[in-house]
């Protein structure tokens, strides 16, 4: 009975060992994937607009299917949901597009420094209503790159 008892809290010793090593190394995944940019612009993510600053851009899952945009001087966050893209080769620079159309910048992909895949961002239907009028108009939308740091 005592080996039993020795066993399953050996056992269950073991279980929780493991779990906190999984999460710490989980954790410090997803915070070395935290980049920041310097926006010059007044942009758009999904329905809300956010002023020209700084920001910082991390995965909100372990997947990267939802991003996290962080104002790091005014504090504003916001979520959006994203998918992936994949390119041939790795990305020389960790970057930010924008799609502009006229004087407004919709946030539409981002890029980490060294990695084949980024992340596009889930087009808001605000978004998608300024697209159909510039493809109505035949006019195109601008693509716009932000350099990206890591912090």
């Amino acid at each position: 009975m005592a080996k039993q008892m020795i066993k399953g809290l050996t056992m269950l010793l073991l279980v929780v060992a493991l779990s906190l090593v999984t999460a710490v190394v989980s954790a410090n995944g997803q915070s070395s994937k935290r980049q920041i940019a310097n926006i010059p612009f007044t942009f758009v993510v999904g329905d809300n607009e956010l002023s020209a600053g700084k920001y910082s851009v991390e995965p909100a899952t372990s997947t990267g299917e939802a991003l996290k945009i962080t104002g790091t001087e005014n504090g504003t966050a916001m979520f959006r949901m994203s998918s992936q893209l994949d390119s041939r080769e790795p990305a020389e620079k960790g970057k930010l597009v924008f799609h502009r159309y006229g004087n407004q910048y919709f946030l539409a992909e981002v890029w980490t420094a060294g990695e084949r895949q980024g992340r596009k961002v889930t087009k808001s239907k605000g978004e998608k209503a300024i697209e159909r009028e510039y493809t109505a108009i035949r006019s195109r939308s601008e693509r716009v790159e932000i350099a990206l740091g890591r912090q």
